[in-house]
């Protein structure tokens, strides 16, 4: 009888899952971005269970209570990746894979390392890492991560975070999140600890396995992108098709912030059932 995962265990780290849906679906691993915890597909979720699906969405490195390393070097992206391939190993099989933002890092990564193990890969908002870097270099994409420079300085984001209303708030909210998601990324990120986990991602950068970066998919993919997010350039997105070697689609969803999957749960469902359905 299949069970319900509730917990995973790696390397003595244990992680939270949100294991939901059909029990005997398909399944589709479902991985979150920077600050954000596996809540954040809360409203896409559902739509795939109706769709005869099986979710599990992961609290990745971090941000689970129990799976908090101290160090930049433990958040290298083989490490997130390899995370996300034990959970795979333990469902048995291969699974369809979704990622936002940061969790699309991690997608682009499993995907890369571990392509026996991905049947399909939607990514949101983030472009494969290939086309981000060339992105850098050739459009205004270096200008949009200039944040990513910020978070590389020990405690400043962190202290700049304990103030409700604050930089850190206002930050997400120029970005796009309404009120309510700020809220929501207070209690379950900086209220419980977690933010120096997330942040950790982006300062293990230095660290990142550059073969892994630039390695092309080979897995059936979908690339979602909005046309309202402030951190993420048109030029990555319009790139990223020459790094699949493999059916790919580009979605472009007009007037949608960074922040798809609460913004645009419907869309996005509707792309990852699209992809899911044509493997």
């Amino acid at each position: 009888m299949t069970r319900r995962i509730r917990t995973l265990t790696r390397d003595g780290l244990t992680f939270d899952v949100l294991d939901e849906g059909p029990i005997e679906g398909d399944v589709v691993v479902l991985l979150h971005g920077f600050p954000e915890r596996a809540t954040s597909w809360r409203h896409v979720a559902p739509l795939l269970h109706a769709a005869g699906l099986r979710t599990l969405a992961l609290d990745q490195r971090g941000y689970s209570e129990r799976a908090r390393p101290s160090g930049r070097r433990a958040y290298r992206l083989t490490e997130l990746v390899d995370d996300v391939a034990a959970l795979i190993e333990r469902v048995g099989g291969s699974v369809h894979v979704v990622g936002h933002d940061w969790g699309a890092a991690v997608a682009w990564g499993l995907a890369a390392r571990r392509p026996v193990l991905v049947r399909s890969l939607t990514a949101v908002s983030v472009p494969h890492p290939a086309a981000f870097q060339k992105a850098v270099l050739t459009s205004p994409q270096g200008l949009r991560s200039w944040y990513m420079l910020l978070f590389q300085a020990p405690y400043v984001v962190e202290l700049a975070a304990r103030r409700r209303g604050g930089p850190f708030d206002l930050g997400l909210a120029s970005a796009g999140m309404t009120r309510e998601e700020v809220a929501r990324c207070r209690r379950e990120v900086v209220d419980t600890g977690a933010l120096t986990g997330g942040l950790s991602w982006y300062r293990a950068i230095p660290f990142v396995d550059r073969e892994l970066a630039t390695q092309h998919t080979t897995v059936p993919t979908t690339f979602v992108w909005s046309d309202g997010d402030t951190a993420i350039d048109r030029r990555g997105a319009e790139l990223t098709e020459s790094y699949v070697d493999a059916p790919y689609s580009f979605v472009e969803l007009a007037g949608v912030t960074h922040w798809i999957p609460t913004q645009a749960p419907e869309q996005l469902a509707s792309a990852v059932l699209d992809r899911v359905w044509s493997v």
